[in-house]
């Protein structure tokens, strides 16, 4: 069975991913620090907001498809 605050960490996961993909970052990175401030050991929210901050730093060109391109090590 699935808890209530999982639930809701996956809701605001699939709220972000949304947003990320219409290259909202700063919107999706509220998502995923949200499910984050639920469920502190999230790995997909971590990878997400990690994400949406080297994109808000470096954005993606317009046409981008939603695949993160990683430019450094």
């Amino acid at each position: 069975m699935i808890t209530e605050e999982k639930k809701r960490v996956l809701e605001l996961f699939a709220e972000g991913r949304k947003l990320y993909k219409l290259m909202k970052f700063s919107e999706a990175s509220e998502r995923f620090t949200a499910a984050l401030a639920i469920d502190p050991s999230d790995g997909p929210a971590k990878v997400y907001l990690d994400r949406c901050n080297t994109y808000a730093i470096d954005p993606p060109d317009e046409d981008w498809d939603g695949v993160f391109v990683m430019k450094h090590k």
